[in-house]
């Protein structure tokens, strides 16, 4: 058995206005907006897919705080094209935010909600993954999440040093999964969350189990009785590990 990273879930006051964002900001589309949550998905690319991690919105009426341990960092071509993008980005509400990352050649920015995602300048690495060229986690050590991220999902390591751990998909395709080496520490429920997903016939319960065997511990912060499990990796990230689909 193995398991996928589906989607990343994002807390939102505004669940709405913050899925119009990220729809437009990305180039994809709206896919559905409950009183709970706002679902954007890429056009063309049947759910669930490797080729794109989609965004799930939930909302929570708890504003955001504290700088998200989990962000998204957002893919150019050319340098045209970035100029474009920031330029778009700005349009639709995005601010830059100085997080302490001093002079480097990408942009930091911040959604309308506070939520922090960069904007990457022209990398070949980062050519063939779509708009989203990663998703990046805050860590205290890469080489112990690879380890467990590497065994948890169908996804591959493809990198692993003191200071970062690089996973992407079996198939090679859709964004990477970047744990990079910070010295913040956790705080708080995180804003933004992964959501997996088993695969059609497999066993939601013994998929439980086997990440529990592999580090993860249950998490009760008051969901109540729902389908989908909560659990936390061994630095404490939540996660939601949701029926097989």
């Amino acid at each position: 058995m193995t398991t996928r990273l589906v989607q990343i879930s994002m807390k939102a006051t505004d669940k709405s206005a913050l899925g119009r964002f990220w729809a437009e900001a990305l180039g994809w589309k709206v896919t559905g907006d409950t009183p709970d949550e706002t679902n954007v998905e890429p056009e063309g690319v049947t759910y669930p897919s490797p080729e794109a991690v989609c965004i799930d919105i939930l909302d929570v009426p708890v504003p955001k705080t504290v700088k998200n341990r989990v962000h998204l960092d957002l893919a150019t071509t050319s340098e045209a094209h970035r100029s474009e993008l920031l330029a778009r980005l700005a349009e639709l509400g995005a601010t830059p935010v100085d997080i302490g990352q001093g002079d480097v050649p990408w942009t930091v920015l911040a959604d309308p909600e506070g939520n922090e995602f960069c904007v990457l300048e022209p990398r070949d690495l980062y050519r063939h993954t779509g708009p989203v060229a990663a998703v990046v986690v805050d860590c205290a050590d890469p080489h112990a999440m690879a380890r467990f991220w590497g065994e948890a999902m169908d996804w591959n390591v493809h990198e692993v040093t003191d200071d970062i751990a690089r996973l992407r998909s079996v198939k090679s395709v859709g964004p990477y999964l970047e744990f990079i080496r910070t010295p913040d520490p956790k705080t708080g429920l995180n804003r933004v969350h992964f959501d997996l997903r088993p695969y059609p016939g497999d066993d939601l319960s013994a998929e439980a189990d086997r990440l529990r065997a592999l580090g993860a511990t249950d998490l009760d912060f008051g969901q109540g009785d729902v389908s989908w499990t909560v659990l936390t990796d061994p630095e404490n990230n939540e996660f939601c590990l949701l029926v097989p689909l």
